[in-house]
């Protein structure tokens, strides 16, 4: 099993939209994500819960939470988005980084863009590992 930890800042936007649009992709025996962020907000942006329902994933009484060491020497691949310096080193981990913007405040064009923009790259992550669902 592999475990993905998809980290930003606030863990309200763009690791919450990557880990949620992973774990209705990929096959769940092969493949899971977690998310978390280096100072997460209360609660997931407005903006994002939007676009996200849009395309029928509902995050609402999803939580951000801290991205601790514990919880990031759980993953084999850390992808970071944004939070630089104050993300982890985590040993023997894959390490990404996609430089996305943080949805938090835009317009929501602007977060539909991004939402499309991470859909895209989880697809790519998970074809290209082959952990795509049989069915």
């Amino acid at each position: 099993m592999t475990r993905i930890l998809f980290a930003c800042v606030h863990n309200a936007g763009r690791s919450q939209m990557a880990a949620a649009f992973f774990n209705r992709i990929a096959d769940p025996s092969l493949a899971q994500a977690i998310s978390a962020g280096t100072e997460p907000a209360t609660q997931i942006h407005p903006e994002v819960l939007r676009v996200m329902r849009e395309v029928g994933i509902e995050l609402d009484g999803v939580t951000p939470r801290l991205l601790t060491t514990d919880l990031a020497s759980q993953a084999n691949i850390l992808v970071t988005m944004g939070c630089g310096e104050s993300c982890p080193v985590v040993p023997g981990a894959k390490r990404e980084d996609w430089s996305l913007p943080d949805p938090k405040g835009q317009p929501l064009e602007r977060v539909r863009q991004i939402r499309d923009e991470i859909r895209k790259r989880i697809h790519e992550m998970v074809k290209a590992n082959g952990w795509g669902s049989a069915g």
